[in-house]
């Protein structure tokens, strides 16, 4: 007498076909699920192998046959299948095995899942079943498989489980099947196939999408532990043709609802965890975050308006006055940039430059700059206006190992202005990065005419070395410690060290962020003498510079600075 004693519910109201079969694999029972699918009753198959009742494997190619072979020797196993349905054609099918066995470890009886694979459409039902299935291994396709991420995710709704999508690739195929050749390559793939096949439960679905690339859709709340292990099974050596043959496969995984992209979309986000997982070392799974996809496509929008901002003329550049606080003379100014949004109105760079850190857009946005200053230096040159202009250039552009040809190449279509109105502001970090190549690209730009000065000096940590090395003629002090110099001992000690430094190696220096009178008198008893920040003049637009500029020498408490009392 079998033990088989059915879960009554769970065999009677299962949405799959269930078959149950003795130790010899000929039926004791069905469910009315297979029924429905088949038009079969229990009397009519009772006692018959599945076989028998048209469940046929695919084809009887030698690999299918080797791996039938194999599925005899274990307990669990899964492979594609057609059957005949009540209509009387035939139907793709994944057909999943549990082999039972009884406490003294012989075979009792077998629970068989047939899961309808065919999402195929109505119509189309006619063509060759290659439209739908890999020709190699049987699985269903790309083509497929689309339609069967739709009917999965109805199914996870359905039944309030979650879906996995995951994208598997096999870590340096190429490799090995330029090793084995194609056809042990094609007998290996089919194997591993295979061997995935036999982790799955019945409803899941493996397809294979590419040469050595296969998705999974996993219908059961697998969770971490269920990739490890599949990352383990696929470690264990495969014996092809003769030959012992180590894989290992690098796997992407994103869940639905939490990831609530549509078909397509799941695919995608699978394959970019996927590539993370590759990155990270191979032989290795990764879970895709919707949140971080979410902040990424804000991030790809945000560049993108970006974009648009310069093609639309939407930014600005205004000027900041650089004054020598002992004379009162204004000796330059900086171009700072502004964003003129259409619907934010006036954006301050700390609301969009970070946006674009660390792109090619830095770069597309220094050049714009530059284009821009040498501009105005002609505009100002026609109106009798000559200060210098210092433009920031980030470390990307000035590493650029085209800068200086691009910058001489801009300085001739200007001819009028003389390469000195032009000074470039560097950061200390971007020597930093790389000196030797930071050395070079000054060398060339001093040799067209053009100066540099540091910015954010002392905010480095090798100062000293580059205050020595760099070819600049002016050292700016950062505002982070120009501002608190004042009320804090730590940043007045690092403003006098800097200063000290910057006249002993006989370099002009100029202080950021002096937003006082008293700031502006420590700041010459201590030996800087040049000066700019909101105490002397805020940003403003290239036209209003004319009005600044009358205006200044009438602010006496200013300009009177370093006139003796």
């Amino acid at each position: 007498m079998s033990t088989w004693e059915p879960a009554q519910a769970v065999f009677l109201h299962a949405n799959e076909a269930i078959i149950i079969t003795d130790a010899d694999n000929c039926v004791i029972d069905v469910n009315p699920a297979f029924s429905e699918l088949t038009g079969c009753s229990l009397a009519e198959v009772k006692g018959k192998t599945p076989e028998s009742f048209s469940i046929l494997p695919l084809d009887d190619s030698r690999t299918t046959r080797l791996m039938r072979e194999e599925l005899q020797l274990r307990d669990r196993s899964k492979s594609q299948v057609s059957y005949c349905s009540h209509d009387g054609q035939f139907y793709p099918g994944m057909m999943s095995i549990n082999r039972v066995r009884d406490a003294q470890g012989i075979v009792d009886h077998h629970v068989i899942v047939l899961a309808d694979l065919s999402a195929i459409p109505a119509h189309a039902r006619h063509l060759n079943r290659e439209v739908y299935f890999d020709a190699l291994t049987g699985l269903p396709n790309l083509h497929l498989l689309t339609q069967l991420i739709q009917e999965s995710m109805q199914h996870a709704e359905s039944k309030q489980m979650p879906l996995a999508v995951c994208s598997l690739d096999i870590d340096f195929f190429k490799s090995v099947n330029d090793r084995l050749g194609t056809n042990v390559g094609d007998i290996l793939l089919s194997t591993f196939a295979q061997r995935i096949s036999h982790l799955l439960f019945g409803d899941d679905v493996l397809a294979r999408v590419g040469g050595d690339e296969f998705v999974l859709l996993l219908h059961h709340g697998v969770d971490e532990a269920f990739f490890e292990k599949l990352l383990s099974s696929i470690r264990r050596p495969l014996f092809i043709e003769g030959q012992t043959v180590h894989l290992t496969a690098s796997l992407g995984v994103t869940f639905y609802p939490d990831d609530p992209a549509q078909g397509d979309g799941l695919l995608r986000h699978a394959n970019q965890a996927m590539y993370r997982a590759k990155q990270r070392g191979r032989d290795a799974f990764h879970l895709f975050d919707p949140n971080h996809d979410r902040l990424l496509q804000v991030r790809h929008e945000q560049r993108q308006r970006f974009v648009d901002a310069l093609t639309n003329n939407e930014l600005r550049l205004h000027y900041q006055p650089q004054v020598d606080m002992r004379t009162g003379q204004v000796v330059g100014v900086e171009a700072l940039i502004r964003w003129q949004h259409p619907d934010l109105g006036l954006l301050a760079p700390g609301q969009f430059l970070p946006t674009i850190d660390a792109t090619p857009l830095e770069v597309d946005l220094g050049e714009w700059v530059l284009e821009q200053a040498m501009r105005q230096l002609v505009t100002w040159q026609a109106a009798g206006i000559a200060l210098p202009i210092n433009v920031n250039i980030s470390p990307s552009h000035l590493l650029l190992g085209n800068f200086s040809q691009r910058l001489g190449e801009l300085l001739a279509q200007y001819p009028s202005v003389p390469p000195a109105m032009l000074k470039l502001e560097v950061l200390e970090s971007a020597a930093m990065h790389d000196i030797q190549a930071a050395l070079t690209t000054m060398a060339e730009c001093q040799a067209l005419g053009v100066n540099f000065a540091i910015d954010d000096f002392g905010t480095g940590f090798s100062s000293l070395t580059h205050l020595r090395q760099l070819p600049v003629d002016l050292i700016k002090i950062d505002q982070s410690f120009v501002r608190d110099m004042l009320s804090d001992a730590d940043d007045m000690a690092i403003v006098e060290s800097v200063i000290y430094m910057a006249n002993r190696f006989q370099r002009p220096m100029l202080a950021e962020g002096v937003e006082t009178l008293a700031h502006a008198q420590a700041l010459i008893e201590l030996g800087c003498e040049l000066a700019q920040g909101y105490g002397i003049a805020r940003p403003m637009p290239a036209d209003e510079l004319p009005q600044w500029l009358v205006a200044w020498p009438l602010r006496a408490d200013w300009t009177a600075l370093g006139k003796p009392h």
